[in-house]
């Protein structure tokens, strides 16, 4: 079993729906989690999408649970037959489902009344309690406490942070409860950061009016120099812009400062603080 107080270097992120791969709904989870990782200093090693299937959703949550020390699933956690993700990952992990008390307390203190289920009670046993029930019947590990598997990100929300094996965290699909809900992890996360301060990485960009096969040479020669440092070197070709953008990214910020003046000079371009900013100057150049 893992251990969810083990440190924090790596991260994956599991996209679980059919919605997103019939192309119904886009993810944006991944891009907003990617950012959060990247504002930690976490580094985000994979990034998946796979249906609400159980043997699909077993073989990526063991997989990336033994090989990621942070890894958070997205969708599937819904009152709906095809939400199976805690029925799956349960099951992946040899654990029973079982009802959590307090999280079907906040659950009917929060949840608001809905226009089209006027007479719902949660006294009277019916298809639509049943269905609610279902999402507070969280995969449970006898021998673990209720704080190392269940975590509620705001007093507002009932929705729970269910954790299992240490480092997987079962979140919702929708947007606006994932950020939050993610958001609110954050200081439970700090401590276990590799970069103990949780500053992150440092990233500078470029803008340069060359297009990518006219900085390849000096950026892939710049990338030898710096790769000792832990400096990643990027460059990115921007479709119909007058300007490319190249980066680099890492810890050690004096270092990286410190090149500026040389990539400035290499690339024929300069420094910007967001890409597009300097879109107006130069014509279109070939991508």
């Amino acid at each position: 079993m893992a251990d969810n107080k083990r440190m924090i270097n790596t991260a994956a992120c599991l996209i679980i729906g059919d919605e997103v791969l019939g192309g119904k709904t886009v993810d944006t989870n991944s891009a907003w989690f990617a950012k959060y990782c990247f504002s930690l200093g976490i580094n985000l090693k994979r990034v998946e999408v796979i249906a609400d299937d159980e043997g699909e959703i077993i073989e990526a949550t063991q997989r990336m649970s033994k090989n990621y020390d942070f890894v958070v699933t997205s969708g599937g956690i819904g009152p709906t037959h095809d939400d199976i993700t805690y029925q799956s990952i349960a099951k992946g992990f040899g654990l029973p489902l079982v009802l959590h008390e307090v999280a079907l307390e906040k659950m009917k203190a929060l949840s608001k009344p809905r226009k089209n289920d006027p007479d719902f009670s949660w006294d009277v046993d019916s298809p639509q309690r049943t269905a609610r029930l279902r999402m507070v019947e969280l995969p449970w590990n006898k021998n673990k406490s209720d704080e190392e598997q269940i975590f509620f990100s705001a007093d507002d929300l009932w929705v729970p942070i269910s954790i299992v094996n240490g480092n997987i965290h079962i979140l919702p699909g929708i947007p606006r409860l994932f950020e939050k809900m993610l958001t609110g992890l954050k200081p439970s996360l700090l401590p276990r950061l590799t970069d103990p301060e949780g500053k992150g990485v440092h990233r500078i960009l470029f803008s340069t009016p060359l297009p990518e096969s006219g900085v390849a040479g000096y950026l892939t020669e710049l990338s030898g120099k710096v790769e000792g440092k832990g400096v990643k070197v990027g460059s990115y070709p921007r479709w119909g812009k007058s300007r490319n953008t190249v980066t680099l990214v890492g810890r050690d910020v004096e270092f990286m400062e410190s090149l500026v003046p040389e990539v400035e000079q290499g690339v024929k371009g300069r420094r910007i603080k967001v890409e597009g900013e300097d879109d107006d100057e130069g014509s279109d150049q070939d991508k």
